[in-house]
């Protein structure tokens, strides 16, 4: 069920009364939350549940046996992580490593001829498996205490506002939600709606509008001249975050609406000054993720710098892996494994203040420059990230770095409206200004503090307005494909 759907916009308050109206035990409450989410998954197709009941099942018993057995525990967890692993990778990437070796060995004169399965990919299957496997490892490390509540546990792994496109959650900051009593809060709950409309500002006025213009100039391409192809890199750019981070902001929002509290997955990141601080403000619970479950466990950077440089590689390899199985996405986390290891060895990394210039509403002329640089770097990653395939980037990027990215655009071969450009380059530049203006705050429009009523609904009504106007053509977020 697609958030930005006539059918979760009827579910979901549906939800919200029974939840707060008719269940009052947290048990029954826990029960529900679990019924409701497996509607809202089973939407896609009923068969997806079999496969995350398999995940819920397996992580419950294993981490009950590491606190039976603790002697046995990195064994019983390890086969956890395997069992786990081996059926995201099924799943994902079969057919992907399939076709690859059939290319290499073609290299060499030999034919494979094995087949490919037409795998149907289940939605969000990396995000609640890693979310599962977080728990087992967190149990086999003493951080938590396995839990003998199935119910609250299954809550926990299938909780539907962040089921499918994350943000990634710890058991130690989420599962002990569900273990205790939960309160209406109405000011929590208004808080949660605002950030909703936030999300949907971001996903249908932002995402979807840059979807369209993208997918016509990347299609497109080899007939677009630079600055055409710079417009569409710069659409996609927006449209990718648009997309995930307004997801997150309408699964946080929901979360709130329930009384639970979800990680934040987006920090401006387009706001970074290097592409260190880009990759801790840009989906952030997959990046701690990585941080805690593999860098560290490898070395991180407690070694010496080749092998720091490795263990940066490799996070940034399984990172492009986890979000697709195409080699666009490898080598994608490549460049970005690569841009982090230049950084480091210039000294650019810097450990920088939470929030950008605290104390100014205009950065710097130092800091502007910073953005600039890392906002152009992660530009040329996401064209990579978009291609189709490599010789599709490589062709795009050729293209677009050439004389003509100086020159007019050429519209002639692409079927771009002047008026739908233009109202979505003003909006991409609503939504910086907005963000920078509330960078302090938790989202966009936090309007929490305003003490004007009027001015809080205006702003509202105003944005309810522009979904109803500006909205582009429905889309499926871009990561419940990961």
């Amino acid at each position: 069920m697609l958030f930005n759907s006539f059918q979760y916009l009827i579910f979901l308050p549906i939800v919200f009364i029974f939840y707060w109206l008719i269940f009052k035990s947290i048990k029954i409450q826990n029960l529900f939350v679990v019924i409701a989410s497996s509607i809202f998954y089973g939407w896609w197709d009923w068969r997806f549940l079999i496969l995350i009941y398999i995940t819920i099942g397996l992580s419950y018993v294993t981490s009950l046996m590491i606190g039976s057995y603790p002697k046995w525990g990195g064994v019983i967890a390890g086969v956890n992580v395997i069992i786990n692993l081996s059926i995201l990778c099924y799943y994902k990437y079969l057919n992907f490593f399939a076709d690859s070796l059939k290319v290499l060995f073609s290299q060499f004169g030999y034919q494979l001829d094995w087949f490919t399965l037409d795998v149907l990919l289940p939605v969000g299957i990396s995000f609640y498996t890693f979310q599962a496997l977080s728990y087992s490892i967190d149990v086999r490390r003493g951080s938590i205490e396995p839990t003998k509540d199935f119910i609250a546990f299954a809550a926990y792994i299938s909780f539907f506002p962040q089921l499918v496109a994350g943000p990634i959650e710890r058991s130690t900051q989420l599962l002990p939600q569900f273990l205790q009593r939960r309160v209406f809060d109405y000011t929590t709950a208004v808080d949660g709606m605002r950030q909703i409309l936030w999300g949907f500002f971001k996903k249908l006025i932002i995402a979807d509008n840059c979807a369209y213009l993208a997918n016509q100039i990347f299609d497109g391409y080899e007939s677009c001249n630079g600055s055409l192809l710079a417009l569409g890199a710069l659409f996609f750019t927006f449209q990718i975050y648009g997309d995930f981070s307004g997801y997150s902001d309408i699964a946080i929002g929901t979360a709130k609406l329930f009384g639970i509290r979800l990680m934040r997955n987006f920090n401006l990141p387009y706001f970074s000054r290097d592409i260190a601080e880009f990759w801790r403000r840009w989906h952030i619970s997959l990046n701690k993720w990585f941080i805690d479950y593999v860098y560290i466990p490898i070395g991180g950077s407690r070694c010496g710098k080749l092998i720091n440089m490795r263990n940066i590689l490799i996070v940034f390899l399984l990172s492009g892996l986890w979000h697709g199985a195409n080699w666009t996405f490898v080598v994608w986390g490549i460049y970005n494994g690569v841009l982090i290891i230049a950084y480091l060895q210039l000294g650019l990394n810097k450990k920088r203040p939470e929030i950008i210039s605290p104390n100014n509403y205009i950065p710097s002329i130092k800091e502007i420059m910073e953005m600039f640089v890392t906002f152009s770097l992660v530009v040329i990653g996401w064209i990579i990230f978009r291609a189709e395939s490599l010789q599709h980037a490589v062709g795009y990027l050729k293209g677009m770095i050439d004389k003509s990215l100086v020159q007019r655009p050429n519209f002639h071969n692409v079927e771009i409206g002047g008026t739908q450009l233009v109202y979505t380059l003003i909006f991409i530049c609503v939504l910086q200004v907005v963000e920078w203006v509330f960078r302090k705050r938790g989202f966009g429009f936090d309007l929490s503090q305003c003490p004007s009523r009027v001015l809080r609904w205006a702003v509202y009504l105003s944005i309810i307005v522009l979904l109803t106007v500006f909205s582009g053509e429905q889309e499926k977020f871009i990561y419940f494909q990961f």
